[in-house]
C-alpha cells in the first residue's frame, strides 16, 4: 500500500491524533511564554471555516474507520481499489464542507499549535452535554 492516501492520510492523522490527544506543550513551563505584547496572534480562521473543519473531521473520522475495516477484510487484489475509493471519499468529505484539502490540513495544523483554535473545534465536535445533575 505504498502511495496510500498521501495528503489526505496526513490530514486524517492530524484530525485523529492532534485534536483528541492532550498536547505535550500544554505543560510547558511558564517562563517559555512570550512577554505580553509579543505573542503571535492566532491566525484569522473564520467561524464558518471552524464549523466546516469540525464537520469534516467528524466525517473523515467515520470514513477512516469504515475504510480501515474494509482494507483489513479485503483480499490483496482489491486493496488498491479500496484505497483509491477511500482517497476519493475522504477528499469529498472535506470539499463537501467548502474547504480544500490544503485549507483543512492548514486549519488542523493551526489547531495543533493553538489551544484556542483547538478548543473551538473540539466544542463543535463535542457539543457540551448536560451533566447528570442537569438531567434529573
Amino acid at each position: 500500500m505504498g502511495i496510500l492516501m498521501r495528503s489526505l492520510s496526513a490530514a486524517v492523522l492530524m484530525s485523529g491524533g492532534y485534536l483528541s490527544a492532550p498536547i505535550a506543550n500544554a505543560q510547558s513551563p511558564q517562563n517559555e511564554t512570550p512577554p505580553p505584547g509579543l505573542s503571535t496572534p492566532a491566525p484569522n480562521i473564520t467561524e464558518q471555516k471552524l464549523d466546516a473543519a469540525a464537520a469534516a473531521i467528524q466525517r473523515v473520522a467515520s470514513l477512516k474507520k469504515t475504510y480501515e475495516q474494509r482494507l483489513a477484510q479485503a483480499p490483496q487484489g482489491q486493496k488498491e481499489q479500496i484505497v483509491s475509493e477511500a482517497n476519493d471519499a475522504l477528499e469529498k468529505a472535506v470539499t463537501d464542507q467548502g474547504l480544500s484539502v490544503e485549507e483543512y490540513s492548514s486549519i488542523l495544523e493551526v489547531a495543533q499549535n493553538d489551544p484556542e483554535v483547538r478548543g473551538k473545534i473540539l466544542q463543535r465536535i463535542r457539543p457540551s452535554q448536560p451533566s447528570q445533575d442537569d438531567r434529573n
